[in-house]
């Protein structure tokens, strides 16, 4: 005997069995209107699609705002390990110019999540940006206070002389 066939069970019932198949045979109940039913949902989905899609919106405009906090941090560690060459204030100096190169290579990467076709992403797009190339910024103004720029024609000749000190510092011996 093949599975489903042979004998028949008393109590199992076959709702397919009536006359009539199709569901649009039979009235509705009283106070159900179809048409309004289909429109309530249509209208739940639509406000469901653009509250999600303001979320998006509002997620991409809180990534996109996001280089700004790194770049107040960066600034002041930067500020913190001074203006001497020593191996911290290049490790933060190179930190400052890594973070926002990499973040500028990932920008697709990063507003991967908030495609939508009812979410503008340009603008979220160009404050991040905006913001990474300020911390890039940053990290040349740190190179150049330290002195490892080469902003000089004696920087790239050695036969020119270097040049000149615009401050001297001088102490006094007599008391």
């Amino acid at each position: 005997m093949e599975k489903g066939k042979g004998v028949a069970r008393p109590w199992a019932v076959d709702f397919n069995d009536g006359p009539t198949s199709s569901s649009s045979d039979y009235p509705d109940p009283l106070g159900f209107n179809k048409a309004s039913h289909d429109q309530d949902d249509s209208n739940g989905s639509r406000q469901k699609k653009e509250a999600e899609a303001a979320w998006k919106a509002q997620k991409a405009w809180e990534v996109a705002q996001a280089p700004f906090k790194n770049l107040l941090m960066m600034g002041f560690m930067m500020w913190m390990a001074g203006s001497t060459v020593h191996l911290f204030s290049i490790g933060i100096t190179f930190s400052a110019l890594w973070q926002p190169i990499s973040a500028l290579q990932g920008v697709g990467k990063v507003f991967e999540p908030f495609k939508d076709s009812r979410v503008e992403l340009l603008a979220p797009k160009l404050l991040f940006i905006a913001l990474n190339l300020a911390g890039l910024a940053l990290g040349v103004w740190k190179l150049n206070t330290l002195g490892l720029l080469p902003t000089h024609a004696s920087d790239w000749v050695s036969s020119l002389p270097p040049a000149l000190e615009v401050e001297y510092a001088g102490g006094c011996l007599s008391l």
